[in-house]
């Protein structure tokens, strides 16, 4: 197996209201299949996928128990500045979202805050000094301009 992930699906309540969530924080769904028994959005993003689709159909098609709280999982956006953390927290806030930590400093030299999308997923927003955020939106462990860094 090839060291990357291909695709996030996050487990909502109402796909189109999780979907008009995400177009307000800027993303453009580019798919998706809609018809009576299924319904899923999906979003490219930079090296990968993100989906939204019914909660109950993906915890029926991964084959576990959902017991209707949080999956252990935190999802993070990296971005160039603290500026743009506080920028994208606002942007979520506006969207609909809940904000679960303001953006401040952190203990391991950055700065981040924390939104919750209204199903509840968390999301922190980050911005790290030692990472490297592309033009194309890719975000590298370090300011290497090489071909594995940049």
């Amino acid at each position: 197996m090839e060291q990357r992930v291909s695709l996030i699906t996050l487990g909502v309540t109402d796909v189109g209201r999780a979907t008009r969530f995400y177009e307000a924080m800027g993303w453009k769904m580019d798919g998706g299949v809609d018809n009576e028994q299924d319904h899923v959005a999906f979003f490219q993003a930079p090296g990968m996928i993100v989906a939204l689709w019914g909660r109950d159909k993906l915890a029926e098609d991964s084959a576990v128990e959902d017991a209707g709280g949080w999956g252990g999982i935190t999802l993070a956006y990296n971005v160039r500045s603290p500026a743009e953390v506080d920028a994208v927290l606002e942007e979520a806030r506006a969207a609909g979202g809940t904000i679960g930590r303001p953006g401040a400093e952190t203990f391991w030299g950055g700065y981040s805050g924390l939104f919750i999308d209204p199903d509840g997923h968390p999301w922190e927003v980050a911005h790290n000094p030692g990472w490297t955020v592309h033009e194309d939106g890719r975000t590298t462990l370090s300011r290497a301009d090489g071909p594995e860094g940049g």
